[in-house]
């Protein structure tokens, strides 16, 4: 080979060498470039499937003057099992904030004793989607934080398992066997100290319902589930598996976010400099009702107006990353500065 041949080969080496050194120090954007060029099309074709907007009620849109404005989203777990409409499971206000990267989520105890729209008695807020399905479910938060609810995604958790199989399994910070026992319970057990859990496991551990914390503990580990799914789907290394996870999921994910604005968010979320999910569950307490002899979760007052300040907050897109508050626990810690928790994920 002459030293023209040679001088080429050394070229080209270098180009080589250059570029996968960039890959690799910049995965995510390239990552982000083979989405919008090869899968990005297909994801929003499969995603119309899902898109279930409220008959009667305006969808609004979420880019604004070509920025994506902060917006609530009502999260629904759904609990439904063979041809049952199911109760929603989990219920969690929570505000997105995709140039920051940033998410507070205020849930919802599934007995919490609210107001529900259009019926005679309050009842238990979990009633709300037996009732009415998603929309009166968003109706009845609305009602009871007295703010709007922009969008709303529901999930049914049955659905999640062939998804967390795909992914290859979810971590779970699980310490202590879990073991469903009770007669009037489903009967499972979820071994700790596992690296990954499954689909079947990770569906146990949301359902789990015997420990001493009760409502709120369970609702904690919906919270630790959801990011667990998050961070998963965030990797690298799923990306080429988007299309197929969207289409397992199939009737098991409804939402009035249109497809291509679902698309946009999630990846300036993914571009952002880092996620970080803030948690709070509404405080209250546990009781029978004299009137009918059934339990219910009677919220705090002052707790849930704390809620409602934050959230007001977090939905002024004036405010910057640095001035929102947060719920108390994390007030040792500036936002954006890595807090530990379960549910942060810097």
């Amino acid at each position: 080979m002459n030293k023209r041949k040679y001088k080429w080969a050394a070229v080209i080496a270098a180009v080589i060498i250059i570029a996968g050194t960039a890959g690799y120090m910049n995965r995510m954007h390239i990552a982000l470039w083979g989405f919008n060029t090869f899968i990005s099309d297909d994801i929003e074709k499969q995603l119309e499937k899902s898109y279930k907007p409220f008959e009667g009620r305006e969808v609004k849109p979420i880019i604004h003057e070509e920025t994506i404005r902060p917006i609530s989203l009502l999260l629904l777990g759904v609990d439904q099992r063979k041809n049952e409409r199911g109760r929603s499971d989990t219920m969690i206000y929570t505000v997105i904030r995709p140039e920051d990267g940033a998410m507070l989520m205020v849930s919802i105890p599934r007995d919490a004793y609210v107001e529900i729209p259009g019926r005679s008695r309050a009842d238990k807020i979990t009633h709300a989607y037996a009732f009415g399905e998603a929309k009166l479910a968003v109706e009845t938060v609305e009602n009871l934080f007295g703010l709007p609810v922009d969008h709303y995604a529901a999930i049914n958790f049955e659905g999640f398992r062939s998804i967390i199989d795909e992914m290859g399994g979810i971590a779970l910070p699980i310490e202590k066997d879990l073991v469903n026992d009770d007669p009037n319970h489903e009967k499972f057990v979820v071994k700790a100290g596992q690296d990954l859990y499954n689909g079947q496991d990770a569906l146990n551990y949301v359902r789990y319902r015997e420990d001493a914390g009760g409502d709120l503990t369970r609702t904690g580990r919906h919270q630790v589930f959801i990011s667990a799914m998050l961070d998963k789907a965030s990797e690298v290394g799923q990306w080429t598996k988007i299309p197929q996870l969207v289409d397992i999921m199939g009737s098991n994910f409804t939402t009035d976010i249109v497809p291509n604005d679902l698309i946009d968010m999630a990846k300036t979320m993914l571009q952002s400099g880092h996620r970080t999910i803030y948690s709070h569950t509404l405080k209250g307490k546990g009781g029978i009702s004299s009137d009918n002899g059934i339990w219910y979760y009677y919220l705090d007052k002052e707790d849930l107006d704390k809620a409602k300040a934050w959230i007001q907050n977090w939905l002024d897109a004036s405010k910057s990353r640095a001035e929102l508050p947060l719920p108390d626990q994390y007030k040792q810690n500036p936002i954006g500065a890595g807090m530990a928790s379960e549910v942060v994920r810097p």
